[in-house]
C-alpha cells in the first residue's frame, strides 16, 4: 500500500484493500480479536497494531505478494513452525497464495500475551519494590 496516505483507523485501512486480500485480512484481524480481546486495535506506522497490557502484541500490513505478520520477538520460539515462510527478527511473511495458518498464529499470539503478562508483573513487581525503598521512615 506504498505512496497511499496513512489510515486512521484499521477499518480505514482494511477498506482500501481488494476483495480477495481483505477476506485474509480481516480474517486475521479476527483471529488477533479472539486470541486477545482486550487488546487495544489501532494504527502505527500507518498499520493495524495491537497492545495488550500495554505493550506491543502485533502488527500486520499488507505487501505486493504477502501479508507481513509482526508479533516481535516471538517470531524465535517458532522456528520449527515457521518452516516454509520467510521470517526476520520479529516478522512472519504470509504469501497471498496461501492460507492463512490460523492455528500457528493463535499460538505465536498465546505466546505473546504471556511474554506481555510476564513483563507486566515484573514491571509491578519492580514498581512495589522500589516505593518500599523510597519511603521516608516516619
Amino acid at each position: 500500500m506504498r505512496g497511499v496516505s496513512a489510515a486512521s483507523s484499521v477499518e480505514a485501512y482494511l477498506k482500501r484493500t481488494k476483495p480477495p486480500v481483505r477476506s485474509k485480512l480481516d480474517q486475521l484481524r479476527a483471529l488477533i480479536q479472539a486470541a486477545a480481546p482486550s487488546a487495544e486495535e489501532g494504527i502505527s506506522y500507518g498499520m493495524p497494531f495491537y497492545k495488550y497490557l500495554g505493550r506491543s502484541l502485533c502488527g500486520f500490513a499488507l505487501f505486493k505478494n504477502h501479508i507481513g505478520f509482526f508479533p516481535g520477538a516471538i517470531v524465535s520460539d517458532f522456528t520449527e513452525d515457521l518452516e516454509g515462510y520467510k521470517v526476520s527478527k520479529g516478522t512472519v511473511r504470509l504469501p497471498l497464495d496461501r492460507p492463512i495458518p490460523v492455528t500457528l498464529i493463535r499460538r505465536m499470539l498465546k505466546a505473546a500475551m504471556a511474554r506481555n503478562s510476564e513483563k507486566a508483573v515484573t514491571k509491578a513487581g519492580k514498581s512495589a519494590k522500589s516505593k518500599k525503598l523510597t519511603r521516608s521512615p516516619r
